[in-house]
């Protein structure tokens, strides 16, 4: 799942190839996996699970 939309993706996919197929955006993106947060130097290396909860949000700005 990912922002409560379910998704397959292949073996292996990593939460910074995910994030990719969500948003271009290269700042203000946060994400967390089975609601605990991913910090941005491990995306490269956490690896995506069946059945893992995914959300990656994005910062807008405006008022």
């Amino acid at each position: 799942m990912i922002n409560g939309t379910a998704h397959e993706v292949p073996d292996g996919t990593t939460v910074a190839q995910a994030v990719r197929t969500l948003t271009t955006a290269t700042t203000g993106v946060a994400v967390a996996v089975n609601d605990e947060v991913v910090t941005r130097g491990s995306w490269e290396t956490t690896a995506l699970s069946d059945s893992d909860r995914v959300e990656v949000l994005t910062a807008v700005q405006g008022g």
